[in-house]
């Protein structure tokens, strides 16, 4: 019997909604700190930003309306395709590095972060997995194996591109994913380990990711250098006190934040609308996952439901790192504030996965 095909389901569009408004009102705001930087316009980076919202926003509309069905049926493509665009960092003409790291691909008429689109493949490869193993997914071969092998091929990725918090992401992702899938709690005590013995050896190898810990046990240490992010983002995020110093007003992100467009954009949105405001942006997360739990678990297949439930977690995970880091509670990690955050290839994947969402919504089991 083919699923009744209903509306985007509303909690879930509310939310989307709501943070793409909210986040572009935020972005321009945390734009005019681009003021105190003469060698940037903040008319060409808000410029771009509305580009990539229109074309996010369109891609959101058509792949809400296209069947997830053609989806699962090209994963392995898909996921494929992600690796192939990975791979092309290793050619030295087209790469592009900012901040130490090479992550970007540089076409010379755009420019984008391959990683980004890796993300979303590796959640659509790892549902459609599931669904092609079913009840199979309990033994090794079917279920952790799979997972191991892509992971392995994801850490070379990612490593390359010294992005630990997006091979982080994906990894506590895909975990979630085999849990609900089903697979023994023995072998995701065992991915688990695998994860953290990772994370610990990225540490103890790479002095970037080094510093980031060194520096969060101990950020009064440096405050001019590797501390000054952070002790520089709480300032901000104290200045709003209960209600915020009001949209525009914000004092740090005129040259004190670095990045007050990108990593430190929470700060700013802090600021400017204080705590209530700040647990306002916070509730719209939790919105949008647990409307996203509510269209997976009404999903009429394991592929629906575990593409829906890995793309909320991966959007809340990625967010709630941003925060955590801006109020200190975690290292600093480098991850965007999805919906909000500078970075068109971000922006447009978010929304392009928020589609897939809805769409999975409208084909779902009725209420």
């Amino acid at each position: 019997m083919a699923p009744r095909t209903r509306h985007i389901d509303r909690f879930f569009a509310f939310s989307v909604l709501a943070l793409t408004g909210f986040g572009f009102v935020i972005f321009l705001s945390a734009s005019l700190g681009l003021l105190a930087q003469g060698n940037v316009s903040f008319k060409g980076v808000a410029l771009n930003q509305a580009i990539s919202l229109v074309i996010g926003v369109g891609a959101f509309f058509a792949l809400s309306r296209l069947n997830y069905v053609w989806i699962r049926r090209g994963a392995f493509f898909i996921f494929l395709g992600a690796i192939a665009l990975n791979l092309l960092l290793f050619i030295p003409t087209l790469t592009l590095s900012h901040g130490g790291a090479s992550r970007w691909i540089d076409f010379g008429f755009v420019t984008f972060q391959p990683s980004e689109f890796l993300k979303i493949a590796f959640i659509i490869y790892m549902a459609a997995w599931a669904y092609y193993a079913k009840n199979r997914i309990e033994q090794l071969r079917y279920g952790l194996l799979p997972y191991l092998i892509m992971m392995a091929i994801l850490t070379v990725l990612l490593l390359i591109q010294s992005d630990t918090d997006t091979l982080v992401v994906i990894g506590v992702t895909g975990i979630i994913m085999l849990i609900i899938a089903g697979v023994p709690i023995k072998h995701i005590v065992l991915a688990g380990l695998v994860m953290c013995i990772g994370v610990a050896s990225v540490v103890y190898f790479r002095p970037y990711a080094a510093e980031r810990v060194k520096t969060f046990f101990n950020r009064g240490s440096d405050t001019q250098g590797s501390g000054y992010q952070i002790n520089q983002s709480l300032i901000a995020i104290g200045s709003g006190q209960l209600t915020g110093r009001g949209f525009g007003q914000s004092v740090q992100k005129f040259g004190y934040l670095p990045q007050p467009t990108d990593d430190s954009i929470f700060a700013v949105a802090a600021e400017e609308f204080g705590f209530i405001g700040s647990i306002g942006l916070l509730a719209l997360y939790v919105l949008l996952a647990v409307s996203a739990f509510r269209v997976g678990t009404r999903s009429e297949n394991v592929f629906g439901g575990l593409m829906a439930i890995g793309i909320a977690v991966l959007i809340v995970s990625e967010s709630f790192m941003n925060m955590a880091a801006m109020l200190g509670l975690i290292p600093l990690s480098g991850m965007p504030l999805l919906f909000v955050s500078h970075g068109g290839t971000a922006l447009i994947i978010t929304l392009m996965a928020a589609g897939m969402v809805a769409n999975i919504s409208k084909f779902g089991k009725a209420s």
